[in-house]
């Protein structure tokens, strides 16, 4: 079922997505790629909020109040080392310390208050250093480790072309979405989770151990963390869309069940 049609029936959720700080022509901006805003409204089904990253000027629980979900998402920026009780060097560089500011005290509320919750790439290490977790740098140069860096190429669809192998745990909440088989996906990245958090379960690795997707072991609702892209291929990647979808009806059942309250409550 088309993912516009599958939204009517509930109403059209709304997911909050906090915005990455960039500089551009003499202005500090606060913007979301546009592949992860267009992945939640035509395949999740929902419409995107962009938050700004004002960190400490915000009352979360005043935003959650008017959405249904929160996806965080990838970009060039590192959680800054600080916040796992590392100090900084050029490898954790570069940093965006208002989305910090953030997102990791906007996570742990969202997990709080039970709404779904979707972490993608730097999302997904946000996620992790939100609940206690921390982040190594610089995988490719340890033993062992695979280089998981986007191909070097100016054309971001061969930047973010689908060629690397993961396997899924079997019993897990991402096998009961997409399966047991292994697939292929989009992971680009020069991080990895170091430590796990303690509430965070690994769903699924890469052929050389890199934990690629978790799930939080007490959420009260959908809350998977990847460390690929769906967003990019959301459209036309099988596993990609499946994802978008899966928190899209998760989405739809918070908004539900909140309608429900609402309406017992009046």
């Amino acid at each position: 079922m088309n993912a516009g049609v599958r939204g009517q029936s509930v109403g059209r959720p709304v997911v909050a997505v906090p915005a990455d700080v960039k500089s551009f022509e003499g202005y500090r901006w606060h913007a979301a790629a546009a592949q992860y805003l267009e992945a939640v409204a035509h395949v999740a089904g929902a419409m995107p909020l962009v938050v700004p990253a004002l960190g400490g000027e915000f009352d979360y629980s005043r935003i959650l109040d008017f959405v249904d979900g929160v996806m965080l998402t990838g970009s060039r920026s590192n959680v800054h080392p600080g916040n796992y009780g590392e100090a900084p060097t050029p490898a954790h560089e570069p940093f965006d310390e208002g989305r910090d500011a953030t997102t990791l005290p906007l996570i742990r509320a969202t997990l709080e208050r039970g709404l779904p919750l979707f972490a993608i790439c730097r999302g997904f290490q946000e996620l992790n250093v939100a609940l206690g977790g921390s982040i190594a740098a610089e995988i490719q140069e340890q033993p062992d480790r695979m280089d998981h860096r986007a191909p070097e190429s100016t054309v971001q669809d061969e930047r973010f072309a689908i060629r690397q192998r993961i396997d899924i745990r079997p019993g897990g909440r991402l096998a009961s979405i997409l399966g047991t088989e292994p697939i292929k996906v989009n992971s680009l990245h020069r991080q990895a989770i170091d430590r796990l958090a303690d509430d965070l379960e690994i769903e699924a690795t890469a052929q050389d151990g890199t934990i690629e997707a978790v799930s939080v072991k007490t959420a009260k609702a959908f809350a998977l963390g990847v460390q690929w892209h769906p967003e990019y291929w959301a459209g036309s990647d099988p596993a990609s869309r499946t994802l978008f979808e899966a928190f899209g009806d998760a989405l739809r059942g918070y908004r539900s069940q909140k309608a429900t309250l609402l309406s017992a409550a009046g």
